[in-house]
């Protein structure tokens, strides 16, 4: 009984943790809180990304509600975003777990995209201002349809990284989303990339719940911390520098990710 307690503090702290995390920089929930639930705490690979999908949906919705009040979300991105990525999250979810693949070779192949993509994602924190540069230089300006398009095709990319690793929806959906609207404020993308990450967790959280990959217990005791985390995240945030805390969140999912693919 007192092992099972202190399993569920260090879920418990791990939630503040990571909720902290969020609150002053805007990402890592999923880059985070996933590889510890593996390296740290022994949770297979499938339950692991299946409950934090679901943890991912309930703080993401809250979030969505402070930005909707704040009229912070371009729903026209969210529409377009969600027509690729929902039917890529269920085609993924029955890829990973509807074609009879073995669970240890699922857990394996949830792994390495996991890696995969938080190497995608710790560069885009790092790189995120030389690829803006590089694409002003090399696209510039696309047409509405062009846009309407790479967006779709953005959607469909994040429904299957986050159906299979819950990695994805914030560095790499925010620094798409800057690349294809540049004259929408930061605010306005980054929350149209929370709003429409909303029904993809949730979507992609229910498949997995419906496959058996869900620990409720977990579930709760990571919500239990996350959401004070993510207010004291938010207090600190102004007095924090944004580049050194995007370095030093990129330098843990760099050796987070070295870890999960050797």
């Amino acid at each position: 009984m007192d092992f099972l307690h202190t399993l569920t503090l260090g879920y418990v702290a791990s939630g503040f943790l990571v909720g902290t995390l969020v609150g002053l920089t805007g990402v890592g929930g999923g880059s985070l809180m996933t590889p510890i639930l593996i390296l740290l705490f022994g949770i297979q690979p499938v339950v692991a990304v299946g409950t934090d999908l679901l943890y991912a949906a309930a703080t993401k919705t809250a979030g969505s509600f402070f930005h909707g009040f704040n009229h912070t979300i371009d729903w026209r991105v969210v529409r377009r975003l969600a027509t690729g990525s929902i039917p890529a999250a269920i085609v993924t979810l029955f890829a990973l777990h509807g074609l009879g693949i073995p669970s240890h070779a699922t857990n394996a192949i949830v792994s390495r995209v996991l890696g995969v993509a938080l190497l995608a994602t710790s560069s885009a924190l790092i790189f995120r201002q030389q690829l803006l540069s590089l694409y002003r230089r090399r696209v510039g300006p696309l047409d509405e349809r062009r846009t309407r398009q790479l967006t779709i095709a953005t959607g469909t990319v994040l429904g299957v990284l986050v159906t299979a690793s819950s990695v994805g929806a914030g560095a790499l959906g925010v620094t798409a989303l800057i690349l294809l609207y540049p004259e929408l404020p930061v605010a306005r993308l980054v929350g149209s990339d929370i709003a429409h990450a909303v029904p993809l967790t949730l979507v992609s959280g229910l498949g997995h719940w419906f496959f058996g990959n869900i620990d409720v217990q977990l579930l709760g005791s990571l919500l239990t911390g996350s959401l004070p985390g993510i207010f004291f995240g938010s207090a600190l945030a102004s007095r924090v520098p944004d580049k050194a805390l995007r370095y030093i969140l990129a330098g843990v999912l760099l050796l987070v990710a070295g870890k999960l693919l050797t």
